[in-house]
């Protein structure tokens, strides 16, 4: 199962941070201008700290550009804790996806890492994929690091 890896070191506390990243307008921040989740109101306005663990929170539409619809994912967060969250859903072109994200503090701020494991439906190539995913979080890392003054991490 291919595994992506992103971290980021920023200049804000640790729970400053969590606050928004685990909001819909915090995920969709950090995805424009490339694309957008989708959410029911109660979602987008109680974040996914709110959603029952282990259960299907909605089905979220990925809008490339903020308009088309491209993917969707039946998001399920499997582990929550303050600053670490296990998302482990099935998406339209993935018969598994697997997003950690930890926020933690660290000595400059807060140090944010992303995990992300996967296995595609049909005939995508594993490649395609990784490289995709890759990418993607490296955009969401370069928007956070705008966001709070911060840097990659070594």
């Amino acid at each position: 199962m291919p595994e992506i890896r992103r971290a980021s070191v920023l200049r804000a506390p640790a729970d400053a941070v969590w606050a928004r990243v685990t909001t819909f307008a915090g995920i969709n921040d950090e995805m424009r201008p490339l694309m957008r989740m989708t959410a029911p109101r109660t979602l987008r306005e109680g974040g996914i700290t709110t959603v029952p663990i282990g259960e299907r929170a909605c089905r979220s539409w990925i809008l490339a550009g903020g308009v088309l619809p491209v993917e969707y994912d039946d998001l399920v967060i499997v582990e929550l804790e303050d600053g670490r969250f296990l998302e482990r859903s099935t998406m339209l072109t993935q018969r598994m996806w697997e997003h950690e994200r930890t926020v933690a503090p660290h000595s400059e701020g807060c140090l944010v890492t992303d995990r992300v494991a996967f296995t595609p439906r049909r005939a995508i190539p594993a490649a395609l994929t990784a490289r995709i995913v890759g990418l993607t979080f490296e955009h969401r890392h370069r928007r956070l690091q705008r966001r709070f003054s911060g840097r990659p991490a070594d």
